[in-house]
């Protein structure tokens, strides 16, 4: 992906908040993780001009990187709008993945028409260590479809992401990562130049909080 353009999709999400930085007061991940960053990406369907350009990003890269796909498939539940979006853009069938079986029906994980035998791309709303997408790749190759690869909208860049998509043998193309969006950020005035090094020191090891104590604006 071209540094303008994980730019400008950085500026985008920071403008309507998707992307909040606070090195000053750490937000709490469900892990208990401290983390100076955080990413809700669901806020851009809420915002027509940023959820256009997103989405044409999308359709873009499915075209420049995957032509051979033949189908998008949405991460549920936060990728399922996105693949919807860009599949109709592109005139692509659509589908979803489950984070686990239906207990009901069919008891299906993947739904929309069967995948065996065909190329899709995993549309992926943020990545951090790559355990969600990789399931539902995992779902996806069990029920026959050859998974060309992943779009996400942001990553973090975390190492364990990385080394897990390595591990599965999986490539991610991300519009947008924490570097770029830190550095944008800094441009903009959401953070300071001192607030830089300790976003990328929390990239680097999330679990060591001595980020928060490292110069800033504390």
């Amino acid at each position: 992906m071209e540094s303008f353009t994980k730019e400008r999709i950085a500026r985008g999400l920071l403008s309507i908040g998707a992307v909040f930085l606070r090195p000053q007061e750490p937000f709490i991940w469900a892990s208990g993780i401290k983390s100076p960053i955080y990413c809700d990406n669901r806020l851009i369907l809420t915002a027509p001009n940023v959820r256009d350009d997103v989405e044409r990003t999308i359709a873009e890269t499915v075209q420049r990187e995957y032509p051979q796909a033949e189908a998008l498939m949405g991460t549920a539940t936060a990728g399922i709008a996105h693949a919807a979006i860009a599949a109709h853009m592109l005139g692509l069938p659509m589908g979803y993945v489950r984070s686990g079986s239906k207990d009901h029906g069919r008891k299906n994980q993947i739904e929309g028409k069967p995948v065996q035998g065909e190329r899709v791309v995993v549309i992926e709303d943020l990545i951090s260590t790559g355990g969600s997408v990789l399931d539902a790749v995992s779902a996806l190759r069990d029920a026959g479809a050859e998974v060309l690869g992943i779009i996400s909208i942001f990553t973090y860049g975390m190492q364990k992401g990385l080394d897990r998509l390595a591990a599965a043998n999986v490539r991610n193309v991300s519009l947008t990562d924490l570097d770029t969006v830190v550095r944008v950020g800094a441009e903009e005035h959401y953070i300071t130049e001192a607030d830089v090094s300790r976003l990328l020191a929390f990239r680097d090891n999330p679990s060591d909080e001595s980020w928060i104590t490292k110069g800033g604006t504390n």
